[in-house]
């Protein structure tokens, strides 16, 4: 698995569109973007990679008020046993009219051997 994968299928069922790295096309009144920002190699004693550590940055953009969707995100995310290591209210976008909120994600796969 991949945590693209992962959050594509996390996310779906509340219903708002997602897209990686732009929103493409014109944008509803609520949406998405997942930008990757890691993929490292955990490495152990014996100096080999047992697992892939993935990370991504959801943000999440809304003409309403984030916060019943802020919550929401965040529940199914830690369902989905991916770790959230930021939040934050990143402002208010006053060309666009959109509130900007971003969930800094991560998670841990095991090596796929070949």
């Amino acid at each position: 698995m991949s945590l693209l994968k992962d959050l594509n299928s996390l996310l779906e069922p509340t219903g708002i569109p997602i897209e990686t790295g732009v929103f493409s096309g014109k944008p509803p009144d609520e949406y998405i973007v997942i930008t990757p920002m890691s993929d490292r190699l955990d490495f152990y004693a014996d100096n080999q990679a047992h697992s892939v550590i993935e990370e991504a940055r959801l943000s999440l953009f809304t003409k309403k008020n984030y916060q019943s969707m802020k919550k929401q995100i965040t529940k199914t995310l830690l369902a989905g046993e991916a770790t959230i290591t930021d939040r934050q209210y990143i402002g208010f976008e006053n060309d666009t009219k959109y509130h900007h909120y971003a969930i800094d994600v991560l998670k841990e796969y095991e090596m796929e051997e070949s």
